[in-house]
């Protein structure tokens, strides 16, 4: 019987290595391509016809990158956003509206985007617990809009695009309210464009306020069962009454007040009350009063309201736009361990403020107040 050969024929020792040559001289021309392109992106060629391209304030060198890319300005951003961070141009691209040559280098590109936008801009500056009627009042003595025109927008515009929006509830369902985008204009300085829309003037305040509030913050919201509306409504009064170092033990106080079971339900602030006092800077007395022609005029739905002698717990809406400080104390305050337990304070002149679990120990803190607010006469 004859017998089948088990050795099969000897490979060629070369084959192998042959492959393995052939795919790393595969892989050099495709890498070598890719450099080649990258530099041929990065160093430009000949300018296509020119583009508007429109960057909003506050927008990373990402959304620049991929607005560029919409525009057909570049093909890479990820390239872009590299070349920009290793040139160290991050903080010099600013917003605008932009004229733009397709095959334009970076570093052109880089040139013309650190450049302020063409239309003529106008830098203002809003203080923490500035009102919203203050803020339109401002837009309009810059002469960007007027103030009737601010407040419109900022009140019945579209803002899905911010997600704390959802948490605003529609005048329909808040009945009481002054102001819808009362307590959310961020305060901040601002550098607006001359000539631009009245709601990209709006969005601009919503679109900070936006990105103050954290998820982690939101989640916090949830655990206290808290909404947003009442955050921003607790840290304006917060704003008010202190808006310094002592923001953490206010809110304290305010929030045992509103505790369930508080033998004091109410929040008794002169910053919004039927006191008609020119010196508390009273939101009902100073803002909403005028905004209706007079005291008397003022809806009566709304007086009651936000009148924090008459309503239990938080008044209808915010009192004025808090900074960011305001709302995190509101938020989580860290008060003084003494503070813990109380419900009443009071201030002098001289800027101390005086604590008390007790209306009796508060009507003593308060005459202490007052004599040295008389030996400041």
């Amino acid at each position: 019987m004859a017998h089948k050969n088990s050795h099969s024929a000897p490979r060629k020792k070369g084959g192998a290595l042959k492959i393995v040559l052939v795919l790393l001289v595969l892989l050099l021309v495709v890498a070598g391509g890719g450099v080649w392109m990258a530099k041929r992106e990065i160093d430009g060629g000949t300018p296509g016809g020119e583009v508007t391209v429109s960057i909003q304030q506050g927008s990373g060198v990402g959304t620049i990158a991929n607005a560029l890319k919409e525009a057909g300005v570049i093909k890479f951003p990820r390239l872009f956003r590299w070349y920009v961070g290793k040139q160290g141009a991050a903080a010099k691209l600013q917003y605008g509206e932009f004229t733009l040559a397709p095959g334009s280098s970076y570093d052109d590109l880089i040139e013309v985007l650190s450049e302020y936008a063409k239309a003529e801009s106008v830098r203002l500056t809003f203080p923490e617990g500035t009102t919203a009627i203050a803020m339109a009042r401002k837009m309009e003595d810059a002469g960007l809009c007027t103030a009737e025109e601010f407040l419109k927008e900022a009140n019945t515009g579209d803002f899905s695009e911010y997600k704390f929006w959802q948490y605003v509830p529609d005048d329909k369902d808040a009945p009481d309210r002054f102001l819808k985008g009362e307590g959310y204009l961020f305060p901040d300085t601002y550098e607006f464009l001359k000539d631009d829309t009245v709601h990209n003037y709006v969005a601009t305040f919503y679109a900070h306020f936006d990105k103050q509030i954290t998820d982690a913050m939101y989640e916090q919201l949830d655990e206290q069962g808290m909404t947003l509306p009442e955050l921003i409504t607790l840290a304006s009064f917060v704003q008010e009454e202190a808006g310094n170092d002592q923001d953490d033990n206010v809110a304290q106080v305010f929030r045992n007040r509103l505790a369930e079971g508080s033998p004091y339900p109410k929040l008794q602030s002169n910053a919004s009350s039927h006191v008609q006092s020119d010196a508390d800077n009273n939101y009902l007395w100073n803002w909403v009063a005028p905004y209706y022609g007079g005291w008397d005029s003022i809806p009566a739905n709304i007086r009651d309201a936000y009148d924090t002698y008459n309503c239990t717990g938080l008044p209808a809406g915010p009192i004025s736009n808090p900074g960011l400080a305001a709302i995190r104390a509101a938020l989580d305050p860290q008060c003084d361990p003494e503070v813990k337990d109380c419900y009443f304070f009071v201030t002098d002149q001289s800027g101390h403020y005086y604590y008390a679990k007790t209306y009796a120990d508060h009507q003593k803190n308060c005459a202490e107040a007052d004599s040295v607010n008389k030996s400041l006469k």
